[in-house]
């Protein structure tokens, strides 16, 4: 069966310090809409209205369910790879092994080579890059100079199934 999952990884986003920030800007905007509309007093010497501040408080209440709703997805088949990075890709990605020169592990640099994690556009002709955390990925080069990079948690494992199915091309 062509369709076979081979392996499959799921990522979210975990660094400690993006938590810290995102739980501590909805913090101080709760506190100030406790505050200001609860206790009726000012919050801060140039207080936002009401509204404003209700709409500030929805806008990182937003965002950090965003953050949390994030994951990337990554499934090995032996008719390519899959990936998706969730809620941006409903669908998953399909990247054909015979459209694919060179795919291997490998160590890289997520703030120098594409400035951050995320969906991300290399730097110096780094290619695209799909990460949420860490450091390793799985490089794609395809035979249209194209250039993908896949993080992974998983390296040893996803060298391995690579290595087995005959994929591993370096």
């Amino acid at each position: 069966m062509d369709n076979e999952i081979l392996f499959t990884e799921r990522q979210r986003f975990s660094q400690w310090w993006l938590w810290i920030i995102l739980i501590g800007i909805n913090g101080l905007f709760l506190f100030g809409v406790f505050k200001q509309l609860v206790l009726g007093q000012q919050f801060g010497s140039k207080p936002m209205s009401n509204m404003g501040l209700l709409f500030a408080w929805g806008l990182t209440l937003l965002l950090t369910i965003l953050f949390n709703t994030f994951r990337l997805d990554t499934q090995i088949r032996k008719d390519g790879i899959y990936v998706r990075f969730f809620p941006v890709h409903l669908s998953f990605r399909h990247y054909a092994w015979d459209k694919i020169k060179k795919s291997f592990i490998r160590q890289y640099s997520p703030i120098g080579e594409y400035g951050g994690w995320g969906l991300r556009l290399g730097i110096f002709g780094s290619g695209r890059a799909f990460n949420v955390s860490g450091d390793k990925g799985l490089q794609l080069e395809f035979f249209d100079d194209r250039k993908l990079l896949i993080g992974t948690a998983k390296p040893d494992q996803l060298n391995e199934i690579l290595t087995k199915i005959g994929q591993l091309k370096q």
